[in-house]
């Protein structure tokens, strides 16, 4: 048993003694199923902290030659598979983890020569000196011991796209790493499976993917890997029932991230959660805001009003086919938005093409971004949102005109004041604090300038009226709750029964706000 060439199962053992496991295997039986096929090649790609080394390891745990691991699938999905007894313990394995070898920017001229010396030396005490070392390196050694032993070998990377965050700027090392890898995978005989795990997708030159030989899994394109990385809804679910944890209050921080038609919650969140019992971000241990800021401040294309929007629930439409899987091309909004969902900090609805902030955790990150990154004013109407919400339940509209004011006074310098799309934002800023208890909006934004139409559903279980709100400009709110009745607000909360409060606003060039607000009840005869 070695570091690199057929090593053992201790880290995956760690992970079935921890006091959070949930079982994952079934990703077994898919790499079980396309192994030595032309699907053999498989790049998965997740955020952090969503189980991606843990998965890794369970794959040298099962396949490594180099341990008996028996006893730790014992009762997991995978021993139930046909091809469980085939695979088990039943392989060479070479086990990477590049972040080992390029830790520091120092080694970046080096990282692949010190890799190769690591596992050829590993090579050399397992196999003897049955091959010569030449300027091919480790493809030349693993294509020799397949020559002359029929030698085959399951390769395990974890971190593959280290280079990519440590040398954002070095082309030069980007294009060796990945000449390398094409080298060393491309057409090769010895190699019965491949599989890499990183953050980000194979780096794109132009519109192709520079190498086009493996099957991707990534947070855009999950495929058949959704459930494998993350914990779904039952999972999460029984986790709650079992450490006593209210399920509906760990939906509303966690839940949100949809990865193909799956919702996903990020592991270590929830394990967090299970251990603490407590509510709160823990996505600080894994990305600093530092991180978030330096995207969300390239204001490309009206960047900062789609965030704002997305902090009051709306979704942004996205193009992501520009990407090129690195951090630091970009060219348009959708570029930045496609790089903070491949991190984590945006989820994808593939159905929609629509990028949206998956949970309160997340929003959080947003919020303590804005606060260090000179959103002042932005900040400071968040704030008022709480207010501003129980003032409209008490229906006091002067209350609301005044609370509405200074939202769009304090967002000005980041909003054009009076462009229609910076008004929506206005009110999705003011009601921001809706989202504890609401539903994402519904959104009616009819043509022609200056009025857009929001209509917000309590969640089940909360008791809390439902809102439709009306906006206009240089005319009077007591004629926006009048719109609202003659477009017949029933049909805009179809299925809803309960309190309504009708919500008219006006706002005129002279940045003078006004506020009616009506109640009326809507029952199930009604």
């Amino acid at each position: 048993m070695d570091i690199y060439v057929n090593p053992g199962n201790a880290s995956f053992r760690e992970a079935l003694n921890s006091m959070i496991y949930v079982d994952k295997s079934r990703l077994l039986s898919y790499t079980n199923r396309v192994m030595k096929t032309k699907q053999k090649h498989i790049c998965v790609s997740r955020p952090r902290r969503f189980g991606k080394s843990m998965a890794a390891d369970m794959l040298v745990a099962y396949y490594s030659k180099g341990c008996d691991s028996r006893e730790l699938f014992a009762g997991l999905a995978v021993e139930k598979e046909e091809s469980f007894n085939l695979h088990l313990n039943q392989h060479h394995v070479i086990r990477l983890d590049m972040q080992q070898f390029l830790f520091q920017k120092t080694h970046l001229d080096i990282f692949i020569d010190k890799m190769q010396e690591a596992v050829i030396g590993e090579l050399r005490e397992a196999y003897g000196d049955c091959f010569q070392v030449d300027e091919y390196g480790l493809p030349g050694v693993l294509r020799q011991l397949y020559a002359r032993k029929g030698i085959t070998f399951i390769f395990v990377i974890d971190e593959w796209d280290c280079v990519f965050r440590v040398a954002r700027e070095r082309k030069d090392i980007q294009k060796i790493y990945l000449d390398y890898l094409r080298g060393l995978f491309k057409e090769a005989q010895y190699v019965e499976l491949a599989y890499m795990t990183g953050i980000l997708p194979i780096k794109k030159y132009g519109e192709h993917s520079a190498i086009n030989i493996f099957k991707e899994f990534s947070m855009l394109n999950p495929g058949r890997l959704a459930e494998c990385f993350g914990f779904t809804e039952s999972e999460v679910n029984d986790l709650c029932q079992e450490h006593g944890v209210d399920y509906q209050k760990t939906r509303n921080w966690y839940d949100g991230y949809l990865i193909g038609d799956q919702h996903i919650y990020n592991p270590h969140a929830v394990a967090e959660l299970m251990e603490s019992g407590e509510f709160q971000s823990y996505w600080t241990g894994t990305e600093t805001y530092e991180a978030l800021k330096i995207y969300i401040d390239m204001n490309f294309d009206g960047m900062r009003e789609a965030v704002v929007r997305m902090l009051g629930g709306q979704p942004c439409k996205l193009d992501s086919t520009t990407f090129q899987n690195d951090m630091t091309t970009f060219k348009t909004r959708d570029d930045v938005f496609t790089l903070l969902i491949h991190l984590g900090y945006l989820t994808y609805d593939k159905q929609k093409r629509e990028a949206f902030i998956p949970n309160q955790e997340i929003v959080q990150e947003f919020v303590r971004t804005m606060k260090a990154g000179g959103w002042e004013g932005l900040v400071q109407a968040l704030n008022r949102s709480e207010e501003l919400l129980r003032r409209t339940w008490a229906l006091d509209g002067d209350a609301v005109a005044e609370g509405l004011a200074a939202i769009h006074s304090e967002t000005a310098s980041i909003l054009q004041y009076n462009n229609e799309n910076s008004l929506t934002c206005t009110i999705l800023m003011a009601y921001y604090s809706a989202r504890v208890y609401y539903m994402n909006p519904v959104m009616e934004l009819p043509s022609g300038k200056g009025f857009a139409d929001v209509v917000y559903l309590p969640k089940r279980n909360v008791d809390k009226p439902a809102l439709v709100i009306e906006l206009k400009w240089n005319k009077s709110a007591q004629g926006a709750i009048a719109q609202i009745k003659e477009r017949k607000y029933e049909s805009w909360v179809e299925g809803y029964t309960g309190r309504i409060l009708l919500v008219g606003i006006n706002y005129s060039d002279g940045k003078e706000h006004s506020c009616v607000i009506e109640e009326c009840t809507v029952g199930p005869d009604t």
